[in-house]
Parts: C-alpha cells; structure tokens; sequence
C-alpha cells in the first residue's frame, strides 16, 4: 500500500485521492483548494477528474460566488466507496489497537513512527512500530544506576514503582509476547502489503530513550500515531 496515498490500492486515477479530499473536507471546495491537498496530480489532472466524477453523479458541481465547488453527493450510491478510502490509514491505526487490545501479555506502551506515520512513504515502505513490553527475565533495574523514579518517564514511573519481581516478563510470557509479534507482522502484511518492522523495548529502556531525549523519543514526540497506552 501507497502510504501516502492508500487510494492507489483501488485505482491509479486521481479520482481515489479527490474522492478522499472531498469526503474528508466535508464542505464544498474549489479545484484549487482539492489540488492542494492532493498526494499527487495537477490542478489540471485534479479539474479533468472532478467533470468526471461529476458526470457519474458522485460530486455535486455548484456556483458560489465567483467561484465554482466541488462537494461530494453523500446520497450517491458509492459514496460510502468514497469514505472507506479516505479512512484507510484510520482503518490501519484501528486494526492495530483491536488486535494488539487482544495480547496476553500485552504492551504498556504502541506506537507507529516513521513514514506510516507521517504519511510520507510509498508501497515499498516499511510500517513502523514502536511496543514497550515489561522488562526482560534478569533485567536491571535503571534506579539502583541513577536518577531513581524521578528520572523516568510517564507511565513507567508507575509501572517501576511495584516490585520488580512482580513485574517482569516471564520466559513463557517472553515466548508468547515473540509469538505475538510474528503473528502481527503476518497480518499487517496482509492487511497492507507493507513490511512491519517491530522495535521492541522494555519500560526500561523507553524509559531511557524519554530521559536522554534521544532521536528516536524526538521522532515519536513529533509524528507517532499511539495505538496502546497513555502517556508515554
């Protein structure tokens, strides 16, 4: 899938990416103004594409003013078409709660970063997904090192607040939360066609990432869309 423009996995017209800009305005606008929020294509290929979509009954052509609108006929019989593509990367982020909701042992923390994210890759692109587990049998404890609870971040101050016994992985529970993981990489191909690449931590090491403001913490801060947990 395009990640940029999801619509390309129906149609490779521009008439994919104005039926999304219109279902998604809801409000009437120029060819000018559809253009602009445009993935792709001309002024001139978006106008060709709206006489189009005109003529088949899908967007309603009215005078206002000087100036000519576009809006989408939601009484259309495809219309609903013309929602579910501008909603494909909401579906995406929706696919990923529901199932990642179900795991048994599940993440404190999800996100996915990178160019899913922002919107800018193309359907050679990787999807980016950030999950902080509980830390690892025989994993350290940052606190007896520096800073104590006031040195980490949001929610694993709480999390490192129980005792640390109670709140590590197991190794059975490391080997389903691995099982997880690849059964998840399986359905986002399927759902996309993109490859899913899982960064896996513990509350710890996010912990460290939110305190030394790393690039990848900087990124995430910036662009992630969260789909587990919350505050990060």
């Amino acid at each position: 899938m395009d990640l940029t423009d999801p619509t390309r996995a129906v149609t490779a017209t521009l008439d994919g990416p104005v039926l999304a800009v219109l279902a998604q305005a809801g409000k009437p606008l120029t060819v000018g103004e559809v253009a602009a929020q445009m993935p792709r294509g001309s002024e001139i290929g978006v106008r060709r594409s709206l006489s189009r979509l005109v003529e088949q009954g899908i967007v309603r052509s009215t005078e206002m003013g000087r100036n000519r609108v576009h809006e989408l006929n939601r009484e259309h019989l495809a219309a609903p078409a013309a929602e579910l593509l501008s909603g494909l990367r909401l579906e995406l982020w929706t696919r990923f709660r529901k199932t990642l909701a179900t795991w048994n042992p599940k993440p404190l923390y999800g996100c996915v970063f990178g160019s899913a994210a922002r919107g800018d890759g193309d359907a050679q692109s990787d999807i980016d997904l950030l999950l902080v587990h509980a830390p690892l049998p025989g994993e350290s404890d940052p606190r007896r090192r520096s800073g104590g609870l006031n040195a980490v971040a949001g929610f694993a101050a709480e999390f490192m607040a129980v005792p640390l016994t109670e709140r590590q992985l197991t190794e059975r529970q490391l080997a389903k939360w691995r099982r997880q993981v690849d059964h998840l990489r399986g359905l986002a191909r399927r759902w996309t066609g993109n490859p899913l690449q899982v960064l896996e931590m513990s509350t710890f090491q996010w912990a460290d990432h939110k305190r030394h403001q790393s690039a990848l913490s900087m990124e995430i801060s910036h662009d992630a869309v969260q789909v587990v947990g919350g505050s990060s």
